[in-house]
Parts: C-alpha cells; sequence; structure tokens
C-alpha cells in the first residue's frame, strides 16, 4: 500500500511539474501582426511625404467668356506642389497651379479688361459681333488642400493597388500682377489621382476647379463669381518611407534559463523514478489497489499543453512531455479514449481566428502523439472550443491551449 501512495504522489508531481515547465514564459518576443486592412501603424514625421509636377490646360469662367468658343479659351497651364500622408487616406498638400488665362471683354472704358486690341469674330451672339476684344493676362495662384484619398478610405489599404483617387478641398490665393491688378482669396475643390508605375513614381492626373470673386478677370460686372478649371497630367515622386506597416501587438516574455532546466531534469527523474516503482509494484504482484486508476499499472492523468499567442507550433518542450503520455497510454488500456480538446483566448483575436486556431492547436497534439509517438488513432476523439474566458487563475496564456483527458 506504501509501494501504491508512493506512485500517486510521484505521479502527480510529475503531471503539475510539467503544466508548471509548460507554462513558463518564453525568453521572446511575440509580435502578431492584425490582419485589418483599415488598421495601419502611423509613420514618422519624414516618411510619406511626395512631390510633383505637371502640366495640362485650363480656362476661365468670366462675364462674357461663355460668348467665345471653348477651344479658344484654352490655354497651357503648370502645376507644382509638395505634400505629405498622414495616414493612408488623409494627406496635405500645398502647391502653385497658373501661368496665363485667355476671355472675352468690352472695349469701353473703363472695362476694357487685360484686352489685346483683336476683335473678336466668332462671337456666339451677333448682336455683340465686332464688340468683344480677346483678353490675354498671366494668372498665379497658391493653395492648399485637403486630400481624402476615397480608395483607401472605402476598401482599405493596399499598397500594390494600381490606381487611387483622392478628393481633396481647400483655400489659396490668386493674382494678376498686369492692370487692372487683382489679388482674392479661393475656394478649392477636386480630384487627385494617381497611377501606379513604381513604388517611389507615379503617374498624377490632376483636375482642379478653383472660385474667385466677380472682378478676379478685371471686369466688375456683377455677375457670378469668375471661376477657374484645370487639369494637369503629370509625375509625383514618393519621399521617405513609402508604404504603411500593419499594426501588431507585441508581447515580451523572459524566463530563466536555469530554472527551467532544473524542471527538466526534475521530470526526468519523476519520470524514471515512477518507472522503477511500477516494476517493483508489478514483482510484488499487489493487486489491492482501490483508490487511484491503474491500467496495467500506469498511471494517465490529465495534461495541459500551452501555445504562444497567434500559434499553434508544438514547442520541443511540449513534445518530451507528450512522450511521457504517450508512453503512458500505449502501456494502459487500449479501450481508454482520449480526448483533446483545442482552446484559444477569447480576449485576443476576432471570432473566426479563434475558432480556427483552437482547431489547429488539437490537430497539432493529434498529429504529434499518432504520427511521432504511435499512438493508435482509435484511441483518441478532437475537439475545439474556440475563444474561451480566462480558464486558470485569471491568466489568459492558460487559455491558448490543449488539454488531454481520458474518458
Amino acid at each position: 500500500m506504501k509501494i501504491k501512495k508512493y506512485i500517486l504522489t510521484i505521479s502527480l508531481l510529475s503531471i503539475t511539474s510539467i503544466t508548471f515547465a509548460q507554462n513558463l514564459p518564453k525568453r521572446d518576443t511575440v509580435i502578431t501582426e492584425i490582419d485589418d486592412k483599415y488598421k495601419v501603424v502611423t509613420n514618422k514625421f519624414f516618411d510619406n511625404w511626395f512631390i510633383g509636377a505637371g502640366g495640362g490646360a485650363q480656362f476661365i469662367f468670366g462675364d462674357h467668356d461663355k460668348q467665345m468658343q471653348f477651344k479658344d479659351r484654352l490655354t497651357p497651364a503648370l502645376n507644382v506642389y509638395l505634400g505629405k500622408w498622414f495616414s493612408p487616406g488623409i494627406g496635405f498638400r500645398g502647391g502653385y497651379t497658373g501661368y496665363k488665362l485667355k476671355g472675352l471683354t468690352h472695349p469701353w472704358d473703363p472695362f476694357a479688361a487685360h484686352s489685346t486690341g483683336e476683335k473678336y469674330q466668332d462671337v456666339k451672339n451677333v448682336g455683340d459681333l465686332n464688340i468683344l476684344e480677346v483678353q490675354r493676362f498671366k494668372y498665379n495662384h497658391i493653395h492648399g488642400d485637403v486630400l481624402f484619398n476615397l480608395s483607401n478610405i472605402f476598401n482599405g489599404y493596399n499598397k500594390d493597388r494600381f490606381f487611387n483617387t483622392s478628393f481633396f478641398a481647400g483655400f489659396g490665393w490668386g493674382w494678376v500682377n498686369e492692370e487692372p491688378a487683382e489679388s482674392e482669396p479661393s475656394i478649392n475643390l477636386g480630384f487627385y489621382n494617381t497611377f501606379k508605375l513604381a513604388n517611389a513614381l507615379n503617374l498624377t492626373l490632376d483636375l482642379r476647379g478653383s472660385l474667385f470673386k466677380d472682378d478676379f478677370d478685371g471686369e466688375p460686372g456683377g455677375r457670378k463669381e469668375d471661376g477657374v478649371v484645370a487639369g494637369t497630367i503629370g509625375l509625383a515622386y514618393n519621399i521617405g518611407k513609402r508604404v504603411w506597416d500593419k499594426e501588431r501587438i507585441v508581447e515580451i516574455i523572459t524566463y530563466d534559463e536555469a530554472e527551467l532546466n532544473a524542471l527538466r531534469e526534475r521530470v526526468n527523474k519523476l519520470a524514471n523514478d515512477n518507472d522503477a516503482l511500477n516494476k517493483q509494484l508489478a514483482e510484488a504482484n499487489s493487486k489491492d489497489i482501490t483508490d487511484v486508476k491503474i491500467e496495467k499499472n500506469v498511471l494517465v492523468a490529465p495534461i495541459l499543453v500551452t501555445f504562444p499567442i497567434n500559434k499553434s507550433t508544438v514547442s520541443n518542450e511540449a513534445r518530451v512531455n507528450l512522450g511521457f503520455f504517450a508512453k503512458a497510454i500505449k502501456e494502459g488500456n487500449t479501450n481508454v479514449v482520449y480526448n483533446i480538446s483545442g482552446y484559444a483566448d477569447k480576449g485576443t483575436g476576432t471570432l473566426a481566428t479563434n475558432e480556427r486556431l483552437s482547431r489547429e492547436r488539437a490537430e497539432a497534439i493529434y498529429n504529434v502523439l499518432v504520427r511521432e509517438f504511435g499512438v493508435s488513432s482509435s484511441q483518441l476523439t478532437i475537439s475545439h472550443h474556440g475563444g474561451v474566458e480566462n480558464m486558470y487563475y485569471n491568466d489568459p496564456r492558460l487559455s491558448r491551449a490543449v488539454i488531454l483527458l481520458g474518458n
């Protein structure tokens, strides 16, 4: 009877030591990326800058310009800018747009604004024939725009996306130096479109509408405000870090190597003592054992195997302990069936992720027992329970686990 009690004590100490050794923190930094295209890490100040330039055409909406053929109103446009993305969805840029504008004006003083003296012969309104003259003047416009990348906002960030479209809105200041000189604020709206040519280079299509006071073209005609519409094609170069990293969970874990080695030695010693005592019990042919369950003189108790966050890989330490457990199963009653139950930490990961992790962890333990240690698959069943609340000691690490239990 004393031998029987000593065997029970040794076995329980073995299971306790095995469980404790398995739950020692790893000396490691565990970094888990969050697989969410809408969540990224904010970059440093000097990252995600861009500089661009382009050329195209522009035209003005003035008091008489509707009477001019559209093709005659077009003038060259220059566009340069510098900007920064604060996130994949929001950025800011400051720039310059301008060159020359062309329209129509009355020749009568004092309204002959920026007239070239050329009579416009293709007036749409016959009553104004030979009355309107061509006007031409240099135009400068600086502006600041807030950019909203609609592609990233609605579809999530994708560093390999070929086309991105961004709506922008902002304010600016336009001026004309030629008499009659004007200097006025502006309101700006438009779309900034990019086509990826390389990691650092984009082809751009910039469409801008700017609204000024009625007398910006030099004629205070009392009509609606003047406006300028510009479209330019160019190139933009990305400066600094050009991509956004996914958000990550960082878990720093340390442990005492000497303590872990001592526990390993203790487990090995207890296992050897258990084998020796079982041999003595067999030789004594003792059958008077009623308070513990021993099948063919081998005690099989529950075992807990834990995993790092977001992982289902079985560590070498766990494999050693599973080897002891497998030996006990094979030497025990072949009619006993053991259940392998997989779990995940409910506080980390989505419902679908935890469901997958709990299943993969159970399958990993099953594969080690069957393929590495030769346990019969007929003695094993698998179940998984997804994400669960803290099962032991209010410690979430003990819920990232598999429990093996005999039925």
